[in-house]
């Protein structure tokens, strides 16, 4: 429920707060008190036009501020769910500059996302207001709330008509394309030939281009190993290995004169032994490094092969092979065309079908409930002084399937007797469609989850016992939600589980829209104030007393 409105530098307000308790909450005041002011800035809060020309200072920023207490709300939705921080929801819209910033909870959303979660906590009935009951595509969201079992077969529609769709899309595809079929076929057939016949080798290509830049080299590369197997090898005199080797023999008749000799000569005996095993090693380099002319056309034809595949295929060799599989599921899907366009026609037909019958049956349902929705409805607005009213749902079928099915309807009225029943948006004024809605809402009070309802102007044209029995229906709806309306009628104000009086005050010749909870002594003077007018006489209070205590 709306637990708290906080409000600053908004046309006559400077700054307030409102807390607003549970059940049926009761504004009153003057005539231009500033009663319009309040339901302006929760409509702001709901994400309403907020400008610079309602700002009362325009040098200042100003906010509206609503904060939701949803622990105890009858909250299913996943979008709402997914803000809810301590049990509250706070939603707030700054005007700063020129720039609206809204946030839920602290975080910056767009006011898109303002009104998708706020329609899920608060439905705001301003009389002037395009509001659900001037929507007719509304209606039947409104019907369909009214019964669980129609919402358990609307969900049914929608994922037989999204099965349908899906279907129906893939079929219009293919014979949009059929045209084209045996061209695309050649095509992929000559690409993954063309793939196939290179026989390529993941890491293939890093190879060969190792390879080819070693014989692009080789003529350098043979130039200075065989410059290195000369200095280290045992062909000349001069050589490493030759004088070592010379060395070796040398040391070894120290040995023979001296044992101390020996760790020498098995150190040395060891250096013979390493050049010898690099020597041979590198007379093998030596051997693989002559490339003959043949070799290196092969590899500089066999790169470029991989280098133009990769071109038209992908960055690499994994990229190709992936291509080219791609590309044979492409095929054989193309090869089996027509049987798979068979199955689609024939999955089409029997989707339809069931489309089609779970629609209708949706239908006959919504129209069955319909008859007892409105029956609830009528009696409803009988109660509050409706006389001899006629409502009912008008169906029409739409042209197309939908996810929600393939009704249209419509709330018709006729308030008058031998007038004929029109669309409910046509006829009504607009302090009848607050009382319309809350005779909608009275009659869906059990199975409506929109936790907080704000009806302005309910009272307008309306006194007696019409009023009265208006009074005793939000009376009733209280029970089950959290209901803020503002009124003029005394018969209203005394139900008021909560009462706040709205005054305009003057200070430091500036005047400023204020709001109160009053109780007690003050409830019973503004009874009073709304029974007598100005004229506040014993027996005014009297009256005023009396009908607080038949509450």
């Amino acid at each position: 429920m709306l637990i708290n409105i906080h409000v600053k530098n908004l046309a006559l307000i400077d700054e307030l707060d409102i807390e607003f308790g549970k059940g049926l909450n009761i504004l009153t005041g003057e005539t231009g008190a500033g009663k319009s002011i309040i339901i302006g800035a929760i409509g702001i809060g709901l994400g309403g036009r907020f400008s610079r020309e309602l700002l009362r200072d325009k040098d200042k920023d100003g906010l509206v501020e609503l904060s939701f207490d949803v622990n105890s709300d009858k909250i299913q939705d996943e979008v709402i769910k997914e803000f809810i921080s301590d049990g509250m929801i706070t939603i707030s819209r700054k005007l700063s500059g020129d720039r609206v910033i809204s946030r839920i909870n602290g975080e910056t959303v767009t006011v898109s996302k303002i009104k998708e979660v706020a329609e899920k906590l608060i439905n705001l009935h301003a009389q002037h207001e395009q509001t659900t009951l001037l929507q007719e595509d509304k209606h039947i969201e409104i019907l369909d709330a009214s019964d669980k079992g129609l919402q358990a077969l609307k969900e049914k529609v929608s994922e037989s008509y999204k099965a349908y769709m899906n279907n129906h899309h893939e079929l219009e595809k293919m014979n949009g394309s059929s045209s084209d079929r045996f061209k695309r076929i050649d095509f992929l057939k000559y690409e993954i030939n063309e793939i196939d016949a290179a026989a390529l080798r993941p890491g293939e290509d890093e190879e060969l281009e190792a390879l080819f830049l070693k014989m692009n080299n080789s003529k350098e590369i043979c130039e200075i190993t065989e410059e290195v197997y000369n200095i280290t090898g045992y062909d000349s005199s001069s050589s490493a290995g030759n004088n070592i080797s010379r060395a070796l023999q040398r040391l070894r008749n120290i040995e023979k004169l001296d044992k101390d000799a020996e760790g020498l000569v098995s150190l040395l005996t060891d250096v013979d032994s390493i050049l010898n095993d690099f020597n041979h090693s590198l007379s093998e380099y030596i051997a693989d490094a002559e490339f003959d002319d043949e070799t290196y056309k092969e590899t500089e034809r066999r790169l470029d092969l991989i280098n133009s595949l990769k071109a038209k295929y992908g960055h690499s060799i994994e990229d190709i092979l992936n291509s080219c599989e791609e590309m044979k599921e492409e095929l054989s899907g193309l090869l089996s065309f027509d049987e798979k366009l068979e199955e689609l026609k024939e999955n089409d037909i029997k989707l339809e079908r069931e489309l089609d019958r779970i629609s209708e049956e949706l239908s006959a349902a919504r129209k069955k409930q319909a008859e007892v929705l409105s029956k609830g409805i009528s009696e409803g607005l009988e109660n509050l002084n409706f006389n001899r009213v006629l409502f009912y749902m008008n169906f029409d079928r739409k042209e197309t399937y939908t996810a929600d099915g393939i009704d249209q309807a419509v709330f018709m009225i006729s308030t008058n007797v031998g007038e004929e029943a029109r669309p409910l948006h046509m006829v009504a004024s607009g302090g009848e469609l607050s009382r319309i809605m809350l005779s909608i809402k009275s009659t869906l009070a059990d199975t409506d989850n929109t936790p907080t309802l704000i009806f302005d102007e309910v009272d307008v044209g309306i006194s007696g016992i019409t009023a009265q029995k208006v009074a005793e229906m939000m009376k009733k709806l209280a029970k089950d939600h959290q209901i803020i309306s503002i009124t003029h009628l005394p018969q209203i104000a005394s139900k008021a589980d909560n009462s706040y009086i709205i005054e305009k005050v003057v200070k430091d010749e500036r005047t400023f829209t204020g709001i109160r909870r009053i109780e007690g002594d003050e409830k019973v003077k503004e009874i009073a104030r709304l029974l007598g007018g100005d004229i506040i006489s014993d027996n005014v209070i009297s009256a005023a007393k009396e009908m607080l205590q038949n509450e």
